[in-house]
């Protein structure tokens, strides 16, 4: 029985796990807190980067410079409509300006709060993961078509698969925690 398969499900876990850190605000200005801002322009619903460039020229501020002026106001609007942003842009006719407010010690021990959830859905994905694997190893055994030796070898595989991701997870976390507290 192959195991890649199920490493490639851990790293696209644990990618998609990079990436929902990357969101998280952490008083500092980042160009990728407004990556799920999708704005409506020309009929159809975009990614806002699709529309604009987003940078952070300031540390408390992102600049949003649209490709086609007459977009300004809508990626304003998507932005200020964005509840989980919290944002409240302004356009100077060719620019929208989102200043980032700073963070409250009550604001960071949720903002914190909010990472542990996105911890715990990580690892029930990794958990999901290794009972897949082990389903399948226990049918290939039942088949015949592996040792119960081969069955117990995968499932120990799979289980220290599991705890090196746990803690890649573990030690995003901490990290994205200790910028987040950081004054």
């Amino acid at each position: 029985m192959d195991t890649a398969v199920y490493e490639q499900k851990f790293a696209a876990a644990i990618a998609h796990f990079e990436q929902e850190v990357k969101k998280i605000r952490t008083g500092r200005a980042h160009p990728d807190m407004l990556d799920g801002v999708m704005v409506e322009v020309y009929g159809t619903k975009m990614p806002l980067n699709q529309v604009a460039s987003v940078s952070a020229p300031e540390p408390q501020q992102i600049l949003v410079t649209p490709f086609d002026v007459h977009n300004v106001a809508a990626i304003a609007a998507a932005i200020r409509n964005d509840i989980t942003l919290g944002f409240n842009p302004s356009d100077d006719g060719r620019n929208v300006r989102v200043p980032i407010p700073a963070l409250t010690e009550e604001r960071r021990r949720d903002i914190v709060r909010n990472l542990s959830a996105k911890v715990e859905d990580a690892k029930v994905a990794l958990r999901n993961i290794r009972e897949d694997a082990r389903k399948v190893a226990k049918v290939a055994k039942e088949a015949k078509t592996i040792s119960e030796d081969d069955q117990k070898r995968i499932e120990k595989g799979i289980d220290d698969d599991v705890a090196k991701n746990n803690a890649k997870i573990d030690d995003l976390a901490k990290a994205k925690e200790a910028e987040i507290m950081k004054v």
